[in-house]
């Protein structure tokens, strides 16, 4: 199997295709820093054609991951930047494949969670779940956010690409325990005593552990009939309080202090990122993935989080 990786060195690139590459598929890698890997590195822009076109012919797979990361304040430029970055890749991938003799059978477009409201009240799957944008009170950071998600995922629904089977990925924070990533953070502050409640801490946390998220995308490509919004998510979302606990538990730590909003909103400004990531309600299960008989490796947190900080301990 062929898969072309657009935007694929990020840590969930370096991840997919770190598996992909030991199954002895051809991974290839778009990026506009071409570097030495274990697979092929091809140039590209993530906004022009070119020769980098012609590696989607023939080609089982493609999956765009490319886009700015978010974990930043979001100034003018940065939301210009993590705005234009997901849309004109996604617009330039469109293209590539209508014109490609012999596309991929399946375009995998990396979307969010996010997309969906900030709620307490019931989970958000597929067919029931409350796109948000609308909530009453909502931050201008977070109404940024659910907006960037709409617009990426348009820039996909606008692409004219008969033949070929496109998913969006509404995926939620991947946990894996590579240097750098979202659990490498938190478990950062659980170490340091500081891994306590975050706000209120009634605020859902969706999650994936690295493991199913390789293995849901895997699943997809497997699944022919599987298309549109797929949730690619953990099915136990759990609120901020019992997730910060259940890692304490999973690391040994004895406690954590707590972190009020105010104390979020200086943290977050010295740490150049958004409060968002941490406070908005990200309650989502992955019904599509369920309802296709896909079986996660890791379901629950608690077993999540002892095998992520296990991995840790043991690098």
């Amino acid at each position: 199997m062929k898969l072309v990786l657009a935007g694929g060195t990020g840590q969930l690139g370096t991840l997919f295709a770190t598996a992909h590459h030991a199954a002895d598929d051809e991974v290839v890698v778009l990026s506009r820093t071409p570097h030495e890997a274990p697979w092929r590195v091809v140039r590209w822009d993530a906004k022009t054609l070119g020769p980098w076109a012609t590696e989607l012919e023939n080609a089982d797979v493609v999956l765009n991951l490319a886009g700015r990361s978010v974990n930043c304040r979001y100034t003018p430029a940065n939301r210009e930047a993590i705005l234009s970055s997901r849309i004109e890749s996604t617009r330039i991938v469109g293209e590539a494949l209508m014109q490609a003799a012999a596309p991929p059978k399946l375009w995998l477009q990396m979307s969010t969670a996010t997309i969906y409201a900030h709620r307490y009240d019931a989970p958000n799957d597929e067919r029931t779940g409350i796109i948000g944008g609308s909530e009453p009170d909502a931050p201008d950071a977070w109404r940024f956010s659910i907006d960037v998600a709409k617009r990426w995922e348009a820039a996909l629904d606008e692409a004219r690409v008969p033949n070929v089977r496109t998913v969006k990925l509404r995926a939620a924070i991947v946990m894996s325990p590579l240097r750098g990533g979202p659990f490498d953070v938190l478990l950062r502050l659980v170490r340091l005593g500081l891994g306590g409640t975050a706000g209120d801490g009634r605020q859902y946390v969706s999650w994936i552990h690295s493991v199913d998220f390789i293995r849901a995308l895997d699943h997809i490509i497997e699944h022919v009939s599987l298309a549109g919004a797929i949730n690619v998510a953990a099915p136990t979302p759990l609120p901020n309080e019992l997730f910060m606990a259940d890692l304490r538990l999973a690391w040994g730590a004895p406690f954590g202090l707590p972190s009020p909003t105010p104390l979020l909103n200086i943290g977050a400004a010295l740490m150049q990122t958004e409060t968002e990531l941490i406070l908005k309600s990200r309650r989502v299960v992955p019904a599509v993935l369920t309802e296709s008989d896909f079986s996660f490796i890791y379901p629950t947190w608690p077993t999540a989080a002892r095998d992520l900080c296990e991995q840790v301990r043991a690098r």
